[in-house]
């Protein structure tokens, strides 16, 4: 862990502050080297999903030509949401560190919690409703998969 690459973190979530962004920056780091940054630009293109890890995670991705970050670690100003948190896990970066934790980010208004909470009831107990429809062709997709010849495991 360096605590330099944690600064630029912070320092950009701060930058992106002062350009109408949100109060969020990450960095991927391999090798000791920034491979890739992001910061949450959720209002200024209206994408739910941007979120400075994401973008981060995007941006390395192209730059590296790989959709797996295994010996990579990732740097961001705040405890990764759970929605960064599957991307991380999906990108297979190897550590996390952070600076705020979610109780700071819930101070300021960015409270996760209850999408934690909306997380470990069963889908039908859900805010959200989550309703399942039944077919016969719902495993097709995966049928498909496993009969391909030029998959690519992920």
């Amino acid at each position: 862990m360096e605590s330099r690459f944690l600064d630029r973190a912070l320092a950009l979530a701060v930058e992106n502050v002062a350009a109408g962004g949100g109060p969020f920056g990450a960095l991927i780091v391999r090798n000791g080297e920034v491979v890739a940054t992001g910061v949450n630009r959720v209002t200024r293109e209206n994408d739910p999903t941007s979120h400075a890890e994401v973008n981060a995670i995007r941006a390395a991705s192209q730059k590296l030509k790989t959709f797996r970050l295994e010996g990579c670690e990732l740097y961001s100003s705040c405890e990764p949401c759970p929605m960064c948190m599957g991307a991380i896990y999906w990108a297979g970066v190897t550590t996390v560190y952070y600076g705020a934790d979610s109780d700071e980010a819930a101070v300021a208004g960015f409270d996760d919690r209850y999408i934690y909470d909306e997380l470990r009831k069963k889908p039908q107990q859900r805010t959200l409703r989550c309703i399942q429809i039944p077919s016969p062709s719902n495993s097709e997709p995966f049928d498909a998969w496993r009969l391909c010849d030029n998959k690519v495991i992920y």
